[in-house]
């Protein structure tokens, strides 16, 4: 084992250029970092996580409504857009690899997680897929036998190159807390059942990892994360907010790194002061992994991201977080390591 931190991003990107954003992320993070193909919501409808992940789906359509993503019979002029997007994106991913220099040894990409796919998702009668028991497990299945399509494409984009998929679940810890309100907002969902869950996580990543996936990680907002949940259903690790991480959910991270899992941890800040001394925040990162009596040579298991959206930058700004994250895990593993 190295003992070493390695970097990588979300998957959001600002700006609308897709050749600019792999150039960028490719630049930054190379080996042993982990780059990722660029999400860029700011071309608009079709490429947020919703209509992106929504294009993956067998025999299911989806279509922008006033209210949001709505399943529909046949796809309209969105769900175009949306397939049309990724398709750019994994076309424009290939040159810039092709044109490379060094075979691409590893790559990340991103779509929704069930659970937040069936929030983002609404019925013909208006009320979210969360809803709907029918339409959860129909929503799963279909993902599930999506995904391997796409991971073909992605394979033939980076040929040889390890991936990594990161499952994004923001709304997961609502919707197991049935804290997700209804179409009129006077009420709120009532819970998926953690089973449920779990069968929906496993059988997305089986079917990811029968299309060829390496990893699959699934990310998550702190407050009340599964992580036990996530990590019982298959997972090879967990990407959680570094601030805001509870006593409780530091030790459930410390048994899954000792069982092999991987963590990632959005811990570089995007408005850090410029007073703000890398050295700094290295040193709040290792903070708790020594009071948890971690073995330093188990940070190979640690990878770390930006602490916010990268879209919400410009893509000057964007490429120079990724130079600060890069520095910040070399600061990390000088402390650790000497």
């Amino acid at each position: 084992m190295t003992g070493q931190v390695s970097a990588t991003g979300l998957g959001d990107w600002p700006g609308t250029d897709p050749l600019e954003a792999a150039r960028a992320i490719r630049g930054e993070l190379g080996s042993p970092h982990l780059p990722f193909l660029a999400e860029l919501p700011d071309r608009g409808v079709g490429s947020d996580p919703v209509g992106r992940t929504a294009s993956l789906l067998v025999d299911l359509h989806a279509d922008v409504q006033p209210h949001g993503w709505r399943v529909v019979d046949r796809p309209g002029r969105d769900a175009v857009h949306a397939a049309s997007a990724l398709a750019t994106d994994l076309n424009v991913l290939a040159d810039v690899v092709g044109a490379e220099d060094v075979h691409a040894e590893q790559l990340q990409v991103r779509i929704l997680g069930p659970l937040s796919l069936m929030a983002g998702l609404y019925l013909h009668n208006g009320e979210r897929v969360l809803a709907d028991v029918g339409a959860r497990r129909d929503i799963a299945q279909s993902l599930a036998a999506g995904v391997g399509q796409f991971l073909e494409r992605v394979r033939s984009a980076v040929p040889g190159a390890k991936l990594t998929v990161q499952l994004a679940e923001p709304e997961a810890a609502r919707v197991l807390a049935g804290l997700l309100p209804t179409a009129s907002g006077y009420r709120t969902l009532r819970s998926v059942p953690r089973s449920e869950a779990h069968t929906a996580w496993s059988t997305l990543a089986e079917a990811l990892r029968v299309a060829g996936a390496d990893e699959v990680i699934v990310s998550a907002e702190a407050w009340e994360a599964p992580i036990a949940g996530i990590l019982e259903a298959g997972a090879n690790g967990v990407a959680l907010p570094f601030e805001g991480l509870t006593v409780p959910q530091w030790e459930q991270l410390a048994g899954a790194v000792e069982a092999g899992a991987r963590v990632w941890l959005g811990a570089m800040p995007l408005d850090a002061s410029p007073k703000t001394r890398t050295g700094e925040v290295a040193e709040r990162i290792l903070r708790p992994w020594r009071q948890l009596g971690l073995p330093l040579s188990a940070l190979e298991a640690v990878r770390l991201t930006p602490a916010g959206s990268l879209a919400s930058l410009s893509p000057e700004r964007a490429t120079a977080a990724l130079t600060r994250l890069v520095k910040l895990t070399d600061a990390v593993n000088q402390l650790a390591l000497g």
